[in-house]
């Protein structure tokens, strides 16, 4: 089936609430995407196929020049196949087109060789305070 990416695209909670539970690891919660999205966001990427919700990521921003990356995740069944590059492909596109300068993404170790080596970020110093 062909995969389509849509910005700010609509949005199921229990849908959006399953694969984020899936693609993190926890329990799956009742959280009102919409009202969060719309508070705190530039936009998001909702990857479907087939009218089935497989990809989310979430652009946060400043109101200036940076963007964030929070919440990239993938459909487990549709991991390897690019979903996740094109989800942050079409950010880093929407962020420009807000003329943002950055776009900054924190991730894990293990996820070093997807937004380097498949999404093209660079690698900087940063800090982090666990709360």
């Amino acid at each position: 089936m062909t995969i389509s990416y849509e910005w700010r695209g609509d949005l199921d909670d229990g849908a959006l609430d399953a694969l984020h539970a899936e693609g993190f690891g926890h329990p799956v919660a009742r959280t009102d995407w919409r009202a969060r999205l719309e508070r705190h966001s530039l936009g998001w990427v909702c990857a479907r196929e087939g009218g089935d919700l497989i990809g989310f990521v979430n652009v946060l921003w400043d109101g200036g020049v940076h963007a964030f990356l929070l919440d990239t995740v993938v459909a487990e069944r549709c991991r390897g196949r690019g979903v996740g590059s094109g989800l942050v492909a079409l950010a880093a596109q929407r962020a420009r087109a807000a003329e943002c300068a950055w776009l900054h993404v924190d991730f894990e170790d293990r996820l070093r060789s997807f937004y380097v080596d498949a999404c093209g970020f660079r690698e900087t110093a940063a800090g982090l305070i666990a709360l």
